[in-house]
């Protein structure tokens, strides 16, 4: 089995090369971003909503509703199990989920028991991050809820898109 944080494997270092590529990392907040994140918010009616970008050692949020920080650890991050999959990550009862019930961020602040996390998907294939929704309860989805958040998540790459290849023209 392959470790998704190996620097060594050969698709982590192309999904790294892919997300370096929009350089977007570490840079403040912008309303496009934050639009959408409210959106999904409200739709969901979530407390906490993000855009959350997978580095080698963190997930950074680009936009951030109902939380703080501005990133956390990779390794206890639900967003890196999120980019392994093309589906979007859905877990009702964290406490229920052998991954996730003796996390640190279940555990404690922000005690996450909901999380819904859609791959946000370049167009060569790589996943470099998520468009996700959390709760402190746990919750159930409904397929428009997940179409929502999957037009989204699309919303966000176009976003990112535009403003990779406007940087390439300049």
């Amino acid at each position: 089995m392959i470790n998704p944080n190996d620097p060594n494997d050969p698709n982590e270092v192309e999904r790294l090369a892919a997300l370096h590529r929009y350089g977007v990392l570490d840079t403040p907040a912008e309303e496009a971003f934050d639009r959408i994140t409210r959106l999904a918010q409200s739709a969901l009616r979530v407390p906490i909503v993000l855009v959350s970008l997978i580095d080698e050692n963190r997930q950074w949020f680009k936009s951030k509703q109902g939380l703080d920080t501005p990133e956390t650890a990779r390794d206890i991050s639900f967003c890196t199990h999120a980019i392994q999959q093309n589906e979007p990550l859905i877990i009702t009862d964290a406490l229920e989920d052998s991954r996730f019930r003796s996390n640190p961020l279940v555990t404690g602040a922000p005690n996450i028991r909901f999380y819904v996390g859609v791959p946000l998907r370049t167009p060569d294939g790589h996943n470099i991050g998520t468009l996700c929704a959390i709760d402190q309860k746990p919750r159930e989805l409904t397929d428009d809820h997940i179409h929502i958040l999957r037009d989204l998540a699309s919303l966000v790459m176009d976003e990112l898109e535009l403003r990779r290849l406007a940087a390439n023209a300049a």
